[in-house]
């Protein structure tokens, strides 16, 4: 298994390497001058232009900018914002706020999505299936910023004015962990509904395989079929969407962290984009990809777990 980490953390370099540069062409090749963009209506001294300009490479090619950026990105160095500010001192405290967010989103994702996903297949076709799809349905349906506002306004506001319980912040992270409960099921619900869906076809197509037929026909129990045969076959895929959400909903907590005025880093990236600090955008859009590929890598390893056939050859 050694050898195989390895490899695959070989095999990631030219992937954040190829990723990290086409983020950075794009964010640099957008119009208008940052360096101008600092003085809003008036006009900064030419000589002071110049020398930022000089300072942060902005007079020299593309690729000579880029060789500059990785090799600070090497040693650690995110570079520093057109303002002075180390862009690493932006990061402090804001990753553990959204870290925290999409932690307490997947949990509510893994719970919910498979716990509705089962329960569904196992009454494929009855009234409770139907009821479950169409929940999904209505998930989906329903925009982040909605879902986020009316949450916020029944379980923060009218829940306490109605039964005095306030459990549920509003906003901010003063209450510790129940103050990611209410972001965390709003970032979740899109994803819940998916895996859910994903949960309930994926346990259907195990049911009708014929092991599970076997096993139905030499008088196994259906508690040990399910447990020790289907569910365990139906995790792969799963697993694989587990993996691959953690890193989507980091990216994706832009909104949800506004609603809730979660001080994490989707809001740093939108004040970011719109200062144009092209520094703290390629920094944050750099970690995120680096979250993408350590999560995929532990799910490739979860895999030989659920599937003994598996073998990191």
């Amino acid at each position: 298994m050694g050898r195989y980490v390895i490899r695959r953390l070989l095999q990631a370099i030219p992937v954040l390497v190829g990723t990290t540069f086409l983020l950075f062409a794009t964010v640099y090749a957008l119009p208008g001058d940052p360096i101008a963009a600092l003085g809003g209506d008036r006009r900064l001294d030419p000589q002071l232009v110049s020398r930022m300009r000089e300072q942060f490479h902005l007079n020299d090619p593309l690729l000579v900018q880029y060789w500059y950026y990785l090799r600070d990105i090497v040693s650690g160095d995110f570079g520093t914002t057109f303002r002075g500010v180390p862009v690493s001192s932006l990061f402090q405290g804001k990753f553990q706020v959204t870290f925290q967010l999409s932690v307490t989103a997947l949990v509510f994702e893994a719970v919910i999505g498979v716990g509705l996903g089962l329960w569904a297949a196992l009454r494929r076709g009855r009234w409770q299936d139907q009821a479950v799809l169409a929940v999904t349905l209505l998930l989906v349906s329903i925009p982040t910023l909605v879902s986020g506002f009316v949450l916020q306004l029944v379980l923060g506001v009218k829940l306490k004015q109605n039964t005095g319980i306030d459990f549920f912040p509003v906003a901010g992270i003063q209450n510790g962990m129940r103050s990611y409960l209410v972001p965390g099921l709003v970032l979740a619900g899109l994803s819940i509904a998916y895996l859910t869906r994903l949960t309930r076809t994926s346990l259907m197509e195990t049911l009708r395989a014929d092991y599970i037929r076997t096993a139905v026909a030499k008088g196994m129990s259906r508690r040990r079929v399910l447990g020790r045969h289907a569910l365990r076959n139906s995790l792969i895929p799963l697993i694989t969407y587990l993996g691959a959400d953690l890193g989507t909903l980091m990216g994706g907590a832009i909104i949800t962290e506004t609603i809730f005025n979660l001080p994490g880093i989707g809001q740093q990236l939108f004040q970011s984009v719109y200062l144009r600090e092209n520094a703290v955008v390629v920094g944050i859009v750099t970690v995120l990809v680096l979250v993408y590929i350590l999560a995929n890598l532990i799910v490739d390893l979860l895999y030989a777990v659920l599937d003994p056939r598996i073998r990191y050859e």
